[in-house]
């Protein structure tokens, strides 16, 4: 009787618990804060620059980088499309925290071990943030490449295509980063659970 009293008490307590961590609204805000600074320090010029180099296969690497500078208007061109891109990167972090972990709470409480739920919560969480990457990666490229303004970008797409405009290889996108986040937060959890054990 007593044991089992325990064994209930135990269960309610972690029941409580996980119903207290899963789904954490601050992760949304976490996750959103860390990509943002992340794209306006390094993240944006590096994602205009490659842009670049994917339009233009001709040039070089340093022709890039020069005329991303000489044809955008200086340093500022770097940052070309950093509104969609701070929507983005705002999203696309808590869109992919909060997936994360509540994926990773659920299979937890269910008993699965810790490397095997880094690697599904990493692909849930990627898969999500396929639902927020897709558009403002599309309209991202678009406003580089095109020379248009996000507002345009965003008007002519809709106008001309619809929603689905903005979703063009969605597919490719969630298996990238499904198996990106998967291979992160496994290994992660993988390294971090052998550790533990020494």
């Amino acid at each position: 009787g007593a044991a089992e009293g325990a064994r209930s008490a135990v269960g309610v307590s972690s029941a409580t618990m996980v119903a207290q961590t899963a789904g954490n609204p601050i992760d949304l805000v976490v996750g959103a804060l860390l990509q943002v600074v992340e794209a306006v320090t390094l993240g944006m010029p590096f994602e205009v620059w490659k842009t670049r180099m994917g339009r233009f296969r001709d040039e070089s690497t340093f022709q890039a980088f020069r005329n991303v500078y000489k044809h955008g208007g200086g340093v500022g061109a770097f940052w070309s499309g950093t509104s969609a891109k701070i929507v983005e990167s705002a999203l696309k972090g808590a869109v992919l925290l909060y997936s994360k972990e509540l994926i990773a709470d659920s299979l937890e409480s269910a008993g699965v071990s810790p490397t095997l739920t880094g690697f599904a919560a990493g692909a849930g969480g990627g898969v999500c943030q396929t639902v927020v990457i897709s558009p403002c990666t599309f309209v991202v490229t678009a406003t580089v490449t095109s020379g248009m303004s996000t507002g345009a970008v965003i008007a002519n797409t809709f106008k001309t295509k619809g929603i689905a405009g903005f979703y063009p290889g969605a597919s490719a996108v969630a298996f990238r980063q499904a198996s990106n986040w998967a291979s992160r937060q496994g290994f992660t959890d993988a390294v971090r659970s052998t550790v533990k054990h020494y």
